[in-house]
């Protein structure tokens, strides 16, 4: 008896010394920052309090009132809805070519996935060139369709759409690597049945592949999602959340007030707000699509 109840504890604590040293780091640089900005996000801290002083949810409810935090997450959410359902989309498109082409499969791999190993400041630096009034080939071709003059990111009405046609470029090849490795998985004898019975090429993918890969576009949904408000290197060089904050996304404001206005426990509020909703929408995405997804 002690002998099993030994040999258990041995391989237990072999497992736990194995995980050990990436709990200690999920902890340290995960749940810790978590708990400690829920923790200050129930005080007043800034420049005018340099002692932290306890107001409760006083500073959620500051926030509701603040027009410039209510813009930014109207920006956010919308940034959101232009680049996940478009990266997806040209994705799951990409991976179907480099999945079926007969010919430069490689070729179409490597053009497709390589904007994704390009860092976001020299993708920023390459298309703040793009955007150039009168220089870059993107704010030409604007011109020239508007038949006037345009500063894409010197416009309130142009900038986001600007950013999100970027963000789509940058991150659509990574994406593609996923559904690619899904489709992979499908078996041919599918594919093979439905051709015999005479089935057409666009009801295979209908029928099949979208159905078969639902599990990777879970998982690819809740990585955009996650991404759209995590990156936020590109706007320190193209436009700094202007022209009137009409390009500042929840981080970079959150950035902003913590290092320039240094109003912490504002800025700890905010980062409680935006992880509640990460969390919220993945967990409806999960149990809402997870009934429905095909596992086998």
């Amino acid at each position: 008896m002690m002998a099993g109840w030994s040999e258990k504890l041995r391989r237990n604590g072999f497992g736990w010394g194995l995980v050990l040293p990436s709990l200690l780091f999920l902890c340290l640089f995960t749940y810790y920052p978590m708990l400690k900005s829920l923790w200050l996000s129930m005080y007043e801290k800034n420049l005018a309090t340099p002692e932290p002083m306890f107001v409760g949810f006083g500073n959620y409810a500051n926030l509701l009132k603040d027009e410039v935090f209510m813009k930014v997450f109207g920006n956010n959410i919308g940034f959101a809805i232009g680049t996940v359902p478009t990266s997806l989309a040209l994705a799951f498109l990409m991976a179907l070519f480099a999945d079926k082409a007969i010919k430069g499969r490689g070729l179409a791999r490597l053009s497709f996935f390589y904007p994704n190993m390009i860092p976001m400041i020299a993708v920023a630096n390459i298309w703040l060139f793009l955007y150039t009034p009168h220089f870059g080939i993107m704010a030409r071709l604007a011109s020239w369709i508007a038949d006037q003059p345009i500063n894409l990111l010197g416009s309130p009405d142009t900038v986001m759409g600007a950013l999100i046609v970027m963000m789509v470029w940058k991150e659509a090849g990574y994406f593609m690597i996923f559904y690619l490795a899904g489709m992979q998985q499908i078996p041919k004898d599918l594919y093979e049945a439905a051709a015999v019975s005479g089935v057409g090429a666009l009801t295979s993918i209908r029928r099949i592949t979208i159905p078969l890969t639902m599990p990777t576009t879970l998982f690819v949904a809740v990585v955009a999602i996650t991404n759209s408000f995590k990156l936020v290197d590109h706007l320190w060089i193209m436009t700094k959340g202007g022209p009137n904050n009409a390009s500042n996304l929840l981080l970079y404001y959150i950035y902003d007030t913590t290092f320039n206005f240094y109003d912490q426990g504002m800025a700890a509020t905010m980062t409680v707000v935006m992880i509640a909703l990460l969390l919220i929408i993945s967990s409806i995405q999960f149990f809402g699509w997870d009934h429905k997804i095909h596992y086998e």
